[in-house]
């Protein structure tokens, strides 16, 4: 499970017929605010850069909460030997039941590829993690990581490839996270109890500091406001009539046959661990397993 630390405020967005309001920007601190550890950001014009050294790592988190649209940051990640160190970059909502879909990226010796873990929780409950390492080194340049969401599906994308789908099965009983609305977060930290190898490799603290770097922070979603009561938030957040969300589009409600093509060669050459094969946690298939199509 990402790092937590969660606050709220609040922004608007675009709709297909009708423009509801737009929230889509390159600007850090029109969309987002730190966390913690404010000693350990670094601002160098549009650039965004999060150091992790053997004091502390650091955090932000969006302004606002959402219920579905899509969010995108472009993050270049630690160089070098990043072992036992954790990215990570994850929509959640708050309490014990909560929802929330996360990318962490798991550091790794010098030459060894990263792995980036997805894992999604539905009313507090996890343990979903996919693991796959990356058809590109992630520490050279800047790619896009983003989170799709509606209420048809969560896409997990990189650099606009579908890496991983969660599609709504609640005509078989399974819950999916469409009514509690979400902040969106990022922290580096160190995790090498478990993040390298199962935890066999700590973390080099003569490599320290770690630097994650961001940009192009980019947010088009529906905005939630504290003051719009929890029942509110749904109906507000749904396309009727000539309020139209493009998340709610047809088109959008799987992927395409491109998209789906994509998905397949990612799961053929990438992934390298699934939670839904893995007998020795779960001798019984997960319910949502037997029916998922990716």
């Amino acid at each position: 499970m990402a790092i937590s630390f969660k606050m709220c405020v609040s922004f608007g967005l675009f709709v297909g017929l009708m423009m509801l309001s737009l929230v889509s920007s390159a600007k850090f601190d029109e969309l987002f605010q730190p966390g913690w550890a404010m000693d350990h950001f670094i601002y160098e014009g549009e650039l965004l850069k999060l150091k992790l050294d053997n004091y502390s790592g650091a955090g932000f988190a969006s302004k606002s909460k959402y219920l579905f649209g899509k969010v995108t940051m472009q993050i270049k990640l630690v160089e070098g030997d990043s072992a036992g160190t954790v990215t990570a970059y994850y929509m959640s909502s708050d309490g014990p039941n909560h929802n929330e879909f996360d990318f962490e990226f798991l550091g790794n010796t010098t030459g060894e590829p990263y792995l980036v873990q997805t894992n999604v929780y539905v009313n507090g409950v996890g343990n979903r993690e996919q693991r796959m390492n990356l058809w590109f080194d992630p520490t050279k340049d800047f790619h896009s990581y983003s989170i799709l969401w509606n209420q048809r599906q969560v896409v997990f994308l990189v650099d606009e490839t579908p890496i991983r789908v969660h599609t709504n099965m609640e005509h078989k009983g399974i819950p999916f996270p469409k009514d509690q609305a979400m902040g969106v977060y990022s922290s580096i930290w160190n995790a090498d109890d478990w993040a390298t190898q199962g935890g066999l490799v700590k973390t080099d603290w003569s490599h320290a500091p770690f630097i994650a770097s961001y940009k192009g922070f980019e947010i088009d979603a529906c905005e939630c406001p504290v003051s719009v009561a929890a029942n509110g938030i749904a109906e507000k957040c749904r396309s009727s009539g000539e309020k139209r969300f493009w998340w709610d589009e047809p088109t959008m409600s799987e992927l395409s046959v491109h998209q789906s093509h994509q998905l397949v060669w990612v799961r053929a050459n990438h992934l390298v661990y699934d939670y839904c094969t893995d007998t020795a946690r779960f001798p019984v298939m997960p319910v949502e397993c037997e029916h998922h199509r990716h």
